[in-house]
């Protein structure tokens, strides 16, 4: 199917909001990557022994050909793909193909987006609870009167989108099945965006947060599950090297957080963290079974 096709399809929601079939709710673990997944392994233990509450979708450069064994969760699991570039248009495009594929499976109800570099910081367990038992979805959404922010606002969007509607948040995002279906089913902002928001207006920091701000606020956290560690300065987040994975280092990635979850208090803030580097993996796997519950 061409996007158009997709996005149509996918657009399909039921109109009775009770099943007529026993439907367990499942995450769809959604993979947006250049080519390969070289913490495959770390994600294969964490994914194990929980079958039917998950899907994977993988969005990788078209010319990539995946090798995984047959045995693998990984496993044709790709979607048709096309080019995405950082800051351009074509990488919300590839999320929102991402999306409209996963909705194509009426059991998936939770829709997660994760980069090759992406390891969870809890067990499969402790992560669907937190994503099924949740009031909001996860999209980080905030407005920043800054040159950053707001200093990227093109007047030129009227009247569909205000400066006073304009937000900033992670690429990084979890939203569930209603969000989904407002994000692959717009046609008025995405024409703006399209047009007026080209680097340094960088649209994946902005289009998926101002969208549903606007059509559904009531639904979000307004923040990411996914921890990056910006200290270290520069335009990206820090990437992090087998060096790196230390105890402590391990045990910094659950401490200092506080943040509020159904309008609670809560310890566990973060259910992801990037960017892991593939010289990682040894390590990670590892210290895993101690820090990380799988």
């Amino acid at each position: 199917m061409s996007d158009k096709e997709l996005f149509w399809k996918a657009s399909f929601v039921p109109q009775v909001k009770r099943y007529p079939f026993a439907r367990v709710p499942k995450i769809a673990f959604m993979f947006l990557t250049k080519g390969p997944l070289p913490l495959a392994p770390l994600w294969e233990r964490f994914f194990g022994g929980h079958k039917s509450l998950y899907s994977i979708y993988i969005h990788s450069l078209p010319s990539y050909e995946p090798r995984f064994p047959s045995t693998s969760v990984f496993y044709n699991r790709q979607i048709p793909s096309q080019i995405a570039e950082w800051g351009r248009m074509s990488i919300c495009d590839a999320e929102r193909r991402l999306l409209a594929n996963a909705l194509l499976d009426i059991s998936n109800e939770y829709f997660i987006l994760v980069s090759e570099s992406c390891i969870p910081l809890f067990n499969f367990t402790t992560i669907y609870h937190y994503m099924s038992r949740s009031k909001y979805s996860f999209m980080g959404s905030f407005d920043d009167p800054g040159p950053y922010g707001r200093g990227r606002y093109d007047p030129n969007m009227l009247p569909e989108v205000n400066i006073s509607q304009w937000r900033k948040g992670s690429q990084w995002f979890e939203v569930n099945r209603k969000l989904a279906s407002i994000i692959i089913s717009d046609v008025a902002y995405y024409p703006k965006f399209l047009e007026f928001c080209r680097p340094p207006c960088y649209v994946d920091e902005h289009y998926f947060p101002t969208l549903l701000t606007t059509m559904a606020p009531n639904l979000l956290a307004n923040r990411s599950l996914t921890w990056v560690d910006w200290s270290r300065g520069g335009a990206h987040p820090a990437t992090f090297g087998a060096n790196d994975i230390t105890e402590v280092f391990m045990n910094k990635l659950h401490e200092g957080r506080e943040c509020l979850y159904n309008d609670e208090p809560s310890l566990i803030c973060y259910l992801f963290a990037r960017k892991f580097a593939p010289s990682t993996l040894q390590q990670l796997l590892a210290f895993a079974p101690e820090f990380l519950g799988y």
